[in-house]
């Protein structure tokens, strides 16, 4: 089809996109590589099959938003399809004859899913198009309390035209040079949308549709040689860079488990993280790979109830700043401004209740809430500024081992009465339970206690505690950002478990559950820890428990607290155990591991929130009361504590072992 001379010049043409772009892609590779650590290949191996359909299928996009999702599937699933129509679009045009997979049923299925698939891309881009510049829902926007880079606004905005115009153009001149051609050589039904449009062209003389092939052939496949160098500039390489979060996504236990500092390395220059190369190389492909969809911003309790906390705004800043200066750090030098400077203000740092809704959420796997814990051991650990209010609860940890600041002496005051046996009594028992600071320390939260104990006596369950010996499990220290005192807690109780080896540890607490599960085993503690709710519903399924009489409970809703269920994937186990006794459940919107938190986590238990235009909490509670119940259960003594402060008195906010235990034989 083409010419000598159109061959040479698109090969020049080819030969310059190809050298630009692969220095923006070098440029890329020695800016992820100024960040911490190395990816783990072997791991990446493993999960190959996972990446391939998550960014085939886009599965993740389909979680939030179905509507959006799909309009972003058409343009992607194009997209991919596009790699080989491309590929032969140029064989075609540079082989006289030549048709890409030929004649048979395998070139016939080819064109047909060009066809389908233009047609769907075109569609999907209109639309959303449309709801970018028309419809502006306010879900795309990011309040102007909340820092962003100054080109950000604009500039996405601008962004995404130039992208949507370049898809537009490409695929609609490849699909309307589709339709030339059929004018002239006749319908195809393997084209049918192109057919359908092929008769507007009837009328065209042989010359004039042979010169509109062209031009559309010219401007299908230069849009892309003008388009690709520039691509690795807009937010749209996340094409890219998403796949590799896919794959190359470090194997934890669980989204929240942290890595530990080694404190006995010399070398370390700093704790934590203050500039942007000091974040990870995950860190860094998080900036790259960030859609700027908002959907991290719509789960985020911190902006839904009016803080400045935008964990979309933080991707977007780096991302800007990366464009900025990428240069700088590709050249090995120290980035001009810290994160705290051009990112996150420290406001927005101390408003993260670190449960993770932002990284669950996320249809490319970032993980914006880890940056902000390491942003807080740099402000805890080297610049010692943080929250006046956490000093307590610090202070209470360093003396007594417990952020309430209560004596171990004191830590078994919640049993009287109870003949609750420790492990200097019973040293070797089926269960340890793990009582946690709250359930010993709290009023309001003993009950749960109490009612645990009626239970495992029930269920006649061999168990000890560890009484006065028990301290914190670090949970608040760590997730606010003061990892030394962690590891002094952390170092502390490893070392006691070890001593007791203990067959099996319940907790009461999902925060202790996270933390003697999925973070203490860097430190060399590996034990099987359950929730109370996965054990009362073992004790149910194999007879040990019984439901007996007991008056009507009621309507009851559940509050899935955020270290159970999106953190360690403890989601059936509070409802069977609640089924077991007869409890039906009339469930909120926001649930399971979409959960919305209770506003206690990330140290939050121990501070003010910052200003917003409620508490979290507030929030929570309201949406419990619009399900109509009289009872909300929960499975943590944090969630309990929260949300009894905010619930008023037509809402009983109860633990659900306390419900299970005035219905057990």
């Amino acid at each position: 089809m083409l010419t000598t001379p159109e061959r040479l010049l698109f090969t020049i043409f080819a030969l310059i996109t190809t050298y630009l772009t692969a220095g923006a892609i070098a440029r890329l590779i020695r800016i992820i590589g100024r960040g911490r650590g190395r990816p783990d290949w072997r791991a990446a191996a493993r999960r190959t099959g996972e990446a391939l359909f998550k960014s085939v299928s886009f599965a993740p996009s389909f979680r939030a938003r179905l509507g959006t999702g799909l309009l972003h599937g058409l343009v992607g699933w194009g997209f991919i399809y596009y790699l080989a129509v491309n590929l032969g679009d140029v064989l075609e045009g540079f082989v006289p004859g030549f048709v890409f997979l030929g004649q048979g049923l395998p070139g016939d299925l080819y064109r047909l899913g060009a066809d389908v698939l233009s047609v769907g891309v075109l569609l999907g881009m209109i639309g959303l198009l449309i709801r970018r510049y028309l419809i502006r829902p306010p879900a795309l926007e990011i309040r102007e309390t909340t820092l962003l880079h100054p080109k950000a606004r604009a500039g996405i905005r601008r962004d995404s035209a130039i992208v949507g115009a370049f898809i537009l153009v490409h695929v609609g001149s490849r699909f309307l040079g589709q339709t030339f051609q059929l004018a002239a050589a006749g319908a195809d039904p393997w084209n049918p949308f192109a057919s359908a449009l092929a008769g507007l062209w009837a009328g065209w003389t042989p010359r004039g549709q042979e010169l509109a092939i062209h031009v559309f052939w010219w401007l299908g496949l230069g849009t892309v040689l003008g388009f690709v160098p520039y691509f690795p500039y807009t937010k749209h390489i996340h094409l890219f860079f998403a796949p590799l979060n896919f794959l190359l996504q470090p194997e934890r236990p669980s989204m929240g488990t942290l890595e530990p500092i080694d404190f006995s390395d010399d070398s370390l220059q700093h704790f934590g993280v203050e500039r942007l190369e000091h974040l990870s190389w995950k860190g860094l492909t998080d900036a790259y790979a960030c859609i700027m969809c908002n959907r991290c911003q719509e789960a985020c309790p911190a902006y839904e109830t009016g803080k400045v906390l935008s964990p979309a705004a933080l991707e977007i800043n780096k991302r800007y700043f990366l464009n900025q200066e990428g240069s700088r750090l590709a050249a090995g030098k120290a980035s001009s401004q810290t994160l705290l400077e051009f990112a996150i203000t420290p406001e927005a740092v101390w408003a993260c209740t670190a449960c993770g809704a932002c990284v669950e959420v996320c249809p490319v796997g970032n993980e914006p809430m880890r940056d902000i814990l390491e942003i807080r051991r740099h402000l805890v650990l080297t610049s010692n500024e943080f929250p006046e209010q956490l000093q307590t609860a610090y202070r209470g940890m360093e003396r007594a081992a417990n952020p309430w600041n209560v004596t171990a002496d004191q830590r078994l005051k919640w049993a009287e009465g109870l003949e609750v046996p420790t492990v200097q009594q019973q040293p070797a028992p089926e269960i340890l339970w793990w009582v946690g600071c709250a359930p010993a320390t709290d009023p309001r939260a003993q009950r749960t206690a109490r009612a645990f104990v009626k239970v495992l006596k029930a269920a006649a369950v061999d168990y000890a505690v560890l009484g006065p010996e028990e301290r914190c499990t670090g949970d608040p220290a760590r997730r606010s950002g003061n990892e030394y005192l962690f590891n002094e807690l952390a170092g502390a109780n490893v070392e006691r478990l070890n001593q007791l080896a203990p067959k099996r540890i319940v907790t009461t607490c999902p925060h202790c559950l996270h933390t003697l599960r999925t973070e203490y085993p860097a430190f060399g503690g590996n034990y099987e820890v359950v929730h109370h709710s996965e054990y009362l519903q073992e004790l149910f399924a194999t007879g040990r428990l019984a439901a007996g009489a007991a008056d009507e409970a009621g309507s009851v809703t559940l509050h899935d607290p955020c270290y159970l269920g999106r953190q360690n994937g403890v989601i059936e186990a509070p409802r069977e155990s609640l089924g077991f006794v007869g409890i039906e459940l009339q469930e909120m919107p926001r649930r399971r591991s979409n959960s919305f938190c209770c506003g206690a986590g990330g140290g939050q238990m121990w501070k003010e929130e910052e200003r917003g235009l409620e508490r979290v909490s507030a929030d929570r509670i309201r949406e419990a009361k619009a399900t109509g119940a009289s009872t909300l259960a929960v499975g943590c003594p944090f969630c309990m504590i929260m949300l009894s402060d905010a619930a008023g008195d037509d809402l009983q906010v109860r633990d659900l072992v306390e419900l299970v235990a005035e219905r057990v034989e």
